[in-house]
């Protein structure tokens, strides 16, 4: 999907909330799908503030949940305390994440087999899957002998 698409997408489904399209939610938009990497809220922050200044804290905040319920961006959680964020659509529809435990950097790789083995499991139960996860922590083999991660440089 464009990012124009996108952008009409998180408009009517605000409209569809009873929430007001705002210059800030707007910028908070923009700044969200300028990120080529996964962000934090905090890093969203600084971003749209860029963009506009007026954006709050409490606004990315508030507006982070909506763009995920929206299926705009989706949350990561690698288990440290802090969420982060990425566009939908970026690496395809079925991905595992790949977790730098040196740096904490995020790698997602298509992995299309993930459908098959969801559905697979599900229905054996008599279920239907509705989302799933694929997340692997490593570490980094350059940082284990070098003693320098090369992918810290690029958080």
């Amino acid at each position: 999907m464009s990012v124009e698409a996108s952008r009409e997408k998180f408009q009517a489904y605000l409209s569809e909330k009873g929430l007001r399209v705002t210059n800030q939610r707007l910028a908070i938009f923009d700044a969200a799908f300028a990120q080529k990497e996964h962000f934090t809220a905090e890093e969203l922050l600084d971003h749209a503030r860029a963009i506009d200044d007026s954006v709050s804290r409490a606004t990315i905040y508030r507006t982070l949940p909506i763009m995920t319920e929206s299926h705009l961006l989706r949350e990561v959680d690698i288990g440290k305390g802090e969420k982060y964020y990425l566009r939908v659509g970026d690496t395809g529809s079925q991905v595992a994440q790949v977790v730098c435990v040196d740096c904490d950097k995020i790698f997602e790789i298509s992995a299309p087999f993930m459908e098959w083995y969801g559905s697979t499991v599900s229905s054996k139960l008599g279920l239907k899957p509705v989302s799933q996860r694929l997340q692997v922590s490593a570490q980094c083999i350059a940082f284990r002998q070098h003693g320098r991660c090369p992918n810290r440089a690029r958080k």
